[in-house]
């Protein structure tokens, strides 16, 4: 009944143009990759001679250490920059200028700085004044602070987003500021801000491979190294292949850890708390006494 109202149901007309332009998407999409795979083996891309390489124990070892070495730069970069954005943007929602004006021209600075310039000043850059960093270094201190200052941004939106009666209401029962914020604001936004959240941190995985440029041993380090192996045809496609399909899995996962994790925080106490909160609230009774 409530989605009638916002939309009038398709008709059997509709289903039907619907169903066409379905039908001819997954046409079109299956001819598109259908062309791609007839040009690759025209181009002898499927060649066993190209795809050899990947029988060797040695490759798949080195395959496995350098996704490994991707997850690494990942893993440790995620849980840095979700700390950095979320002191950011406690920063960015401080009462006092003095505290909010400094954040925030950090995190302009650091949204505005292209990633790989990051790295490259961190890794080629420094030295110049005594300063060395590895490149796994480089690039997890690169990946921090963009990817902070862009969560910081996420955090902020998705508190300031919900309704100010909340705060208010918190305030009146005599919970401070940082209470109100761990307790009333912070559960209800996450649940909102998590999409937002779970899709930076897939730009994070991504962008480790940015991490090449600089020489760190990662994925896609290994996969340009192997395409440049002449002895097998360099098999530059499909070591790229190979490579992608790691890249997807490791997405996919990261999505369905995102998926659970969005299953138990919807049935967190806080969670369901703060909601009773707001029902009060909007229900225009006396605020509960936490």
């Amino acid at each position: 009944m409530a989605a009638s109202v916002l939309f009038d149901a398709p008709g059997p007309k509709a289903k039907v143009r619907n169903n066409v332009l379905a039908v001819v998407t997954i046409l079109v999409v299956a001819g598109i990759i259908a062309f791609l795979v007839i040009q690759l083996g025209k181009a002898g891309q499927f060649e066993a001679k190209k795809w050899s390489i990947f029988s060797y124990p040695l490759v798949q070892r080195s395959f496995a250490e350098a996704t490994l070495a991707t997850l690494k730069a990942f893993g440790l970069a995620a849980a840095l920059s979700l700390v950095l954005g979320f002191l950011l943007a406690l920063g960015r929602l401080s009462d006092h200028g003095w505290v909010r004006a400094p954040v925030t021209w950090i995190v302009e600075l650091f949204r505005a700085v292209p990633l790989l310039i990051l790295m490259m000043l961190f890794y080629y850059g420094l030295p110049t004044v005594g300063i060395k960093m590895t490149p796994f270094v480089a690039v997890v201190v690169g990946l921090t602070l963009y990817n902070g200052a862009v969560l910081s941004e996420v955090f902020r939106a998705g508190v300031n987003a919900l309704p100010r009666g909340q705060a208010e209401a918190a305030y009146a029962v005599g919970l401070r500021k940082g209470q109100v914020m761990t307790s009333i604001l912070l559960p209800q936004a996450i649940k909102s801000m998590l999409p937002a959240i779970i899709a930076q941190l897939v730009v994070i995985l991504k962008d480790t491979a940015l991490g090449f440029i600089i020489t760190y041993t990662e994925l896609l380090y290994y996969v340009k190294y192997l395409g440049t192996q002449v002895q097998f045809g360099s098999p530059i496609i499909p070591a790229a292949m190979v490579g992608a399909v790691i890249y997807i899995g490791m997405c996919l996962i990261l999505s369905g850890l995102a998926k659970y994790a969005e299953h138990k925080i919807n049935k967190s106490p806080k969670v369901a708390k703060s909601k009773a909160v707001m029902d009060v609230e909007d229900a225009g009774a006396a605020p509960m006494n936490l």
